[in-house]
């Protein structure tokens, strides 16, 4: 599961997720990418199980790079507990995602398999992704 190896403080502010994606929304390294159309925190779970997916449909061919990962430490206090009394113990990470975001990169296969693959992949999300391909992209 993805987390960091240490981090600075235990427990992180909520934050706020306004506006679209200053920096990570063009392709990078790849020529196919999803890209998140909605704000939402992505824990290591559901990020792992998307790579999962998509490398288990391209069969070991062509690169895949995550452009996201989990960083930051969200909390929950534990059930039936009342108000109060400071805030609760560090639960997991999550990478807080705006809209524009890329999050998956692949290279080295057909449009056809990078389309169902990166689907796949997307399916195992709980937001909205839209397949881009890179500008300069020649069969």
């Amino acid at each position: 599961m993805l987390q960091p190896k240490k981090t600075k403080f235990r427990r992180a502010q909520k934050g706020r997720m306004k506006g679209e994606a200053q920096r990570g929304a063009q392709l990078a390294f790849g020529s196919f990418g999803i890209k998140t159309l909605e704000p939402y925190w992505l824990t290591g779970q559901q990020i792992e199980a998307a790579r999962q997916a998509v490398v288990r449909y391209m069969k070991r061919e062509g690169q895949i790079w995550i452009r996201i990962f989990p960083d930051k430490p969200y909390t929950k206090k534990p059930a039936e507990v009342r108000m109060g009394k400071g805030k609760g113990n560090p639960e997991g990470f999550v990478a807080p995602v705006t809209p524009g975001r890329i999050l998956i990169e692949i290279e080295g296969v057909s449009m056809e398999i990078a389309k169902e693959a990166l689907r796949l992949g997307a399916q195992k999300l709980p937001v909205n992704t839209k397949f881009i391909v890179r500008r300069d992209y020649v069969e």
